[in-house]
């Protein structure tokens, strides 16, 4: 593994993005739509792995030294799966373009979740 460039981490409540994604406004600002498809099962929303997408777009914008402040929006930071179900981080527009200016190549995530909270973290290299 490369060096660490940044590391982050992000706690949700699960209820919280679960309410939240009942706004059509937040789940499109927030999730792409692959990310959509993924969260929602048989037509219902599965809250448990769109608050660990969620966590996982915060940890991976605190591990780039940014945050959502500084030009970098949820919608820049995509969370994908393989054939597994294993997580991996997309990065997009100013995303991208910050890993690059950190020297960084690539993003590692960890997702997880229990009773009422998902935790996400994120290392770039």
């Amino acid at each position: 593994m490369s060096d660490v460039r940044g590391v982050g981490v992000d706690l949700c409540s699960i209820d919280r993005i679960e309410k939240a994604i009942k706004r059509e406004h937040f789940k499109e600002r927030v999730f792409t739509q692959q990310e959509i498809v993924y969260f929602t099962r048989n037509g219902r929303v599965v809250a448990e792995s769109a608050a660990a997408m969620f966590a996982a777009k915060e940890a991976v914008s605190k591990a780039l030294g940014t945050g959502f402040l500084t030009g970098i929006m949820p919608e820049h930071v995509e969370v994908v799966h393989d054939d597994r179900g294993a997580p991996g981080i997309v990065l997009h527009g100013p995303a991208e373009e910050r890993l690059r200016e950190l020297g960084g190549s690539q993003v590692h995530i960890s997702l997880s979740h229990e009773a009422n909270s998902a935790v996400a973290f994120a290392v770039v290299s």
